[in-house]
């Protein structure tokens, strides 16, 4: 990972790289690893930095241990529906392509006289490769794609004969020599070989919640737009598992287990922790990455306690990376990137002042005063932030030792502190009265 990415939990950072790389590889499917450390030392950034190494192509679904808890569903449809997004198939077909190089393109726009105008735009385009080359007649919906896709003369492009899709590849070498005039981010390629109609392999990558939805619902596909899914019938993730089965077998579809990244893991109970138990035994499991800030603490459902909240024969099962407090060089980092990327000037001495903030507070209390600063800094006609803005904002914005302290100070102003005398009643008139005598 790079240092911009995240500053600071080196050793962490480090295991969590391992990980990844086991997850290419596919060498850790059906295990888990658990990110345990005190609040605020970034378990949720590695988490997000792992699915960022990861890319687009593995699934990387996340989730609050307490979502679970407010859906409108059982506990254990909410954590299935959860594995199964986390679960892609990558669906193979032969599909029926033409591909090449636009020669050109003519479109004949409708006479501008309503009288003589049919309304209707046809047109011509010119493909070859270096083989042959041949002249395709346009309809209506051809040339909308085209006129979409700013496709041009010297374009690499493929047009999918079943969907009418049309895909630009890059341009062709045959015009490198416009290269000033299109710009560095053009891509340029080799016009192609053969045939200009030919078959070729497409993957479709889908979850297998997604074709859940799909075969349990009456409106298909829509009901992934609409977001209730409801619970699903397990007859019918029977069925589709067999039919995936049946695909694997004939190498029409292969499985790829993604990650399951469930934050304050410590807020399930006992039920989903038996739950994971065995969904992890499952061989398309995916690879779960837990975070907990706890210490020993109670496993909800139950009266045991145990480390980081989870029970023993759980975490026998996981891989336990530690994060650590960070050093005040390494706050001072992390305080530099959040305002590299807030896109705020702030002095050194005020950056001095914020990592010792941070060190006597926290990091994130410390970071939220950023962006304060700099609106006072703003207020002043300043685009720079000094140490007296940060110290202004300090004063406003009360951390939570300070906000204990006011408690203890100001107790019996508040209602229902616990350090309040409940069995003596008040002489005289309450503070509520005095305010209703005024």
């Amino acid at each position: 990972y790079q240092r911009r990415v995240h500053g600071g939990q080196i050793t962490a950072r480090r295991a969590a790289g391992v990980v990844v790389k086991m997850i290419k590889e596919g060498t850790i499917a059906g295990r888990a690893v658990l990110l345990a450390g005190p609040p605020g030392t970034g378990k949720t950034a590695i988490a997000m930095a792992m699915a960022q190494a990861l890319g687009t192509d593995v699934p990387f679904t996340m989730m609050a241990g307490s979502e679970i808890f407010s859906l409108e569903m059982s506990k254990t449809e909410a954590l299935t529906q959860a594995f199964r997004r986390s679960i892609g198939l990558r669906i193979k077909e032969e599909t029926e392509v033409i591909e090449g190089e636009v020669v050109e393109v003519q479109i004949e726009r409708p006479a501008t006289d309503p009288s003589r105008a049919s309304g209707v735009k046809t047109g011509k385009i010119v493909l070859k490769t270096t083989d042959m080359e041949t002249v395709y007649d346009l309809g209506q919906k051809m040339i909308e794609s085209l006129t979409k896709e700013k496709i041009s003369a010297g374009d690499i492009i493929t047009i999918d004969k079943a969907s009418g899709k049309i895909s630009r590849l890059g341009r062709s070498f045959s015009r490198s020599k416009d290269y000033d005039a299109m710009g560095s981010t053009t891509r340029f390629v080799n016009c192609p070989e053969g045939e200009l109609q030919k078959r070729k392999e497409v993957v479709h990558t889908v979850t297998l919640h997604e074709i859940d939805v799909i075969n349990s619902r009456a409106q298909g596909f829509l009901a992934l737009f609409a977001g209730d899914t409801g619970e699903i019938k397990p007859e019918v993730r029977e069925q589709i598992d067999h039919k995936v089965a049946e695909w694997r077998e004939e190498g029409k579809a292969e499985v790829t287990p993604g990650v399951l990244f469930i934050d304050e893991v410590h807020m399930l109970d006992i039920e989903c922790f038996s739950f994971l138990n065995r969904a992890m035994e499952n061989p398309n499991a995916p690879i779960i990455v837990m975070a907990s800030n706890r210490g020993i603490s109670t496993i909800r459902g139950t009266d045991y306690r145990s480390p980081h909240g989870i029970p023993i024969d759980l975490l026998d099962r996981l891989l336990i990376i530690p994060t650590v407090q960070y050093k005040r060089s390494e706050m001072l980092d992390i305080i530099k990137i959040r305002c590299e990327e807030e896109d705020i000037e702030m002095e050194d001495d005020a950056l001095a002042a914020l990592a010792s903030m941070a060190l006597k507070t926290s990091l994130r209390y410390a970071l939220q005063l950023i962006t304060t600063a700099s609106l006072v800094a703003r207020k002043r006609k300043s685009s720079v932030v000094q140490i007296c803005d940060i110290k202004r904002v300090y004063h406003l914005f009360q951390d939570l030792s300070r906000s204990t302290e006011f408690l203890d100070q100001h107790e019996g102003t508040f209602m229902f502190h616990t350090k309040a005398p409940t069995n003596e009643v008040p002489e005289g008139p309450t503070k509520m009265e005095e305010d209703d005598d005024l």
